[in-house]
């Protein structure tokens, strides 16, 4: 990666060998050997069996050459049998996946857990919560994708599988990989020396087109139409503050000493992105977050085609200004990162070589703080009213039904209108906590 060229997680899907398709996996094995001296295989299992569960796969049989994939599940067959052919074809000596342990359903997951010894869980986040504390609870390890729940009661669940991976000496990692990149790490040690003085305020933008637009095929059915797009559903995805500004509110809070905010209020909407292929989630939202000492985070997403777009974290100081995407201080210091790194390979060479020397990982003292962040902002922006960091935390509010209460057979909680197209919430009306 250049570190002059800042990357999403989506972007580098799109543009890296390790990750574009799972039948590149064989262009990451760089003749490792790292954690090699574990001789025991190490069984993984795929919840979710989309993209971003290839990628994982990919840096998960990178990280360790001691690494099988035994089962994998999905709401779809089709979807597991195409992915299970690329790793197979890219993998084969590190592929075992029999027909007999790759599962549809909503409940798919529990045989997985029961097969493998680390669990990857990357599918609709409403399910993170529940399928991260399923996996603890069944002694394995696991990696699960942001955001780490939807709403104040799936924080909640994932505290408690962090709390719970603690206690059973069992890695639990994050998929907020900025925490893994060395550029990021560095520029923010610089800034808490000193090198633009106090931090006075931040910009964070995730600015871009809508992700994953499919058309709905005419055999699926109303569910399983949401469930092939749940980025747009708000009930499967949380809508896009907690799906995808997660990163750059998960950076804020790092560089403000991990801390929460003390309140925030947001302003969001639906104006360009109506037809029902874009399901019932906003497509614009603008949050400000107030933290100790008056630092304002100045936050702002949108996902509309044919607009300006921008990824970034900038921070504002008494003495000097910071890009941390770019790695760049400028003012009474000026400093540039030159080196690179993949953080999301770095993040599962740590997990692995953890599992295997017992030095294991466990990001819940950031998991939950910043998805909740997030998801407080997604509230305020949804009802139009301020809310503070002790409202949020206390609430159990979630957006039904409760991911354990899904079934195959149910009906979504929401569905379209007379002209196809679903409704919204509308702020100054909708009350949610």
């Amino acid at each position: 990666m250049n570190p002059l060229s800042p990357l999403t997680r989506r972007d580098f899907l799109r543009t890296s060998s390790a990750a574009a398709s799972v039948a590149a996996i064989g262009a990451l094995d760089l003749g490792r050997t790292a954690h090699a001296a574990g001789s025991d295989v190490l069984k993984v299992g795929m919840v979710g069996c989309g993209g971003r569960n290839s990628g994982a796969v990919a840096e998960a049989l990178t990280a360790d050459p001691g690494t099988k994939l035994v089962a994998m599940c999905d709401i779809f067959r089709d979807r597991i049998a195409s992915t299970l052919e690329n790793i197979k074809a890219a993998k084969p000596a590190q592929c075992e996946v029999k027909d007999a342990l790759c599962f549809t359903g909503f409940d798919g997951y529990k045989h997985v857990i029961e097969a493998s010894d680390v669990v990857l869980i990357a599918n609709a986040a409403k399910f993170h919560p529940l399928h991260a504390l399923s996996a603890i609870q069944a002694g394995k390890h696991v990696f699960v994708e942001k955001p780490h729940g939807i709403d104040p009661r799936g924080i909640k669940m994932i505290q408690q599988a962090a709390d719970l991976a603690r206690e059973k000496k069992l890695s639990i990692l994050s998929g907020l990989q900025s925490r893994f990149h060395s550029g990021y790490t560095e520029t923010i040690q610089r800034i808490h020396d000193g090198a633009i003085g106090d931090i006075v305020s931040m910009e964070e933008n995730f600015l871009r087109a809508p992700y994953r637009v499919t058309e709905r095929k005419p055999e699926y059915t109303e569910l399983q139409w949401q469930c092939s797009t749940q980025y747009h559903f708000r009930w499967l995805s949380g809508d896009d503050v907690p799906q995808s500004l997660v990163h750059n509110l998960d950076r804020s809070s790092w560089l403000l000493g991990n801390k929460p905010p003390i309140k925030c209020r947001g302003l969001g909407g639906r104006s360009t992105m109506v037809e029902p292929i874009y399901g019932d989630v906003f497509d614009h939202h603008s949050i400000i977050y107030e933290f100790n000492k008056g630092v304002k985070v100045y936050a702002f997403c949108r996902t509309t085609n044919g607009c300006y777009d921008e990824n970034s974290s900038l921070i504002s100081g008494t003495k000097g200004k910071a890009s941390l995407l770019n790695c760049r201080i400028w003012g009474e210091t000026n400093w540039r990162w030159q080196g690179s790194c993949n953080p999301y390979q770095i993040e599962h060479d740590r997990l692995f070589a953890g599992i295997r020397s017992g030095n294991l990982v466990n990001c819940g003292d950031y998991m939950a703080r910043s998805t909740l962040i997030g998801i407080m902002g997604q509230l305020s922006c949804y009802t139009g009213k301020e809310i503070t960091w002790e409202e949020v935390s206390k609430s159990d509010f979630y957006y039904p039904p409760k991911p354990e209460d899904c079934r195959d057979d149910m009906d979504p909680p929401t569905k379209p209108g007379p002209d196809g197209s679903y409704p919204t919430l509308a702020p100054g009306r909708t009350k949610l906590l």
